[in-house]
């Protein structure tokens, strides 16, 4: 497998409340990327459900389910079908009372390698997320090591060794920590996929929006440039409504960079399917150029598990 090119495609999409027609719409965009020569494919976070975080409503943990469950087991079958690895971003109900932002990897036999979930979990205003998501575990417990390996795959930063590439999967706020991506890089990744759900508050679009959208498409570029990986972040679009709010506006721009940071394909604000070829020999060129793995000081960096270090 090493550096041999493959190809990847996102969805950026929308979401409904009928959740058959929102699940068919998506096999029809993943069959869209496949047929586009996707070898890789990554869905947005929470792929099959609006986005039910805006408020805090007991009913809508009702939408999570269990991994594998009857969402993942459509997905592996696909997967198989296509012969393409899958990422499949949902609402993970894990045990009574503790729930997740999830995401399955599903290689292309149709196998559930495993399912990553989300560390850093936001509170903000129409993404009250605490209210709903337990955060990923950050260590391996000894006690997992006795459940198996889907319990192991499912602790802290993880990479999944599929049938094309290295892949890490981290999920929307984790896109503002370099420590997620450089961790996961270090690990072996050669792409960091991002499925996500951003968007803008309407009445604050007109003076921060594209601001906005510059910051989240610049960090994550970033992190493609200090780790030499490739970079894909899939996210969702339309605008949601909630009750006594403006709602949110998902705003889309979807994209995939390289190594360099360069931008190998870009969507707007409708639902898209982007695909593009990733060379793993890109990643080994630009990390001989520019060596910021290599001249890391590992012994200095202690002070970074601290919480803060001011005065």
């Amino acid at each position: 497998m090493a550096n041999v090119p493959f190809t990847v495609g996102i969805v950026q999409d929308d979401a409904t409340d009928d959740a058959a027609a929102t699940l068919a719409a998506t096999v029809t965009r993943v069959r869209e990327a496949a047929a586009r020569g996707a070898q890789i494919v990554c869905l947005k976070e929470l792929f099959n459900a609006p986005y039910f975080c805006k408020s805090q409503r007991c009913e809508r943990f009702d939408i999570a389910e269990p991994i594998p469950g009857p969402t993942t087991e459509r997905m592996q079958a696909l997967a198989h079908e296509l012969e393409i690895v899958l990422i499949a971003p949902i609402f993970e109900r894990q045990a009574p009372g503790v729930y997740r932002n999830s995401a399955a990897i599903i290689d292309a036999d149709g196998s559930l390698l495993g399912v990553y979930r989300k560390m850093h979990i936001p509170d903000d205003p129409l993404f009250n997320e605490k209210y709903y998501f337990t955060p990923g575990d950050a260590t391996v417990d000894e006690r997992i090591d006795r459940i198996g390996d889907m319990a192991k795959q499912a602790s802290g930063f993880r990479v999944w060794r599929t049938r094309f590439a290295t892949i890490g999967v981290l999920i929307c706020w984790d896109q503002w920590y370099p420590e997620a991506a450089r961790i996961t890089s270090l690990l072996g990744a050669e792409i960091l996929l991002y499925p996500t759900a951003i968007g803008w508050h309407p009445a604050e679009k007109s003076e921060f929006g594209a601001a906005q959208v510059d910051a989240w498409r610049t960090m994550q570029r970033s992190h493609a440039i200090a780790n030499g990986v490739f970079v894909a972040s899939p996210n969702r679009v339309g605008h949601e409504d909630e009750p006594g709010t403006g709602g949110i506006e998902f705003f889309g721009n979807s994209f995939i960079a390289d190594p360099f940071g360069r931008v190998l394909a870009q969507a707007g604000t409708a639902p898209e399917v982007l695909v593009a070829r990733c060379d793993p020999a890109l990643i080994d060129e630009t990390r001989r150029n520019w060596p910021f793995l290599r001249d890391r000081r590992v012994d200095a960096y202690a002070p970074i598990l601290s919480r803060y270090l001011g005065p």
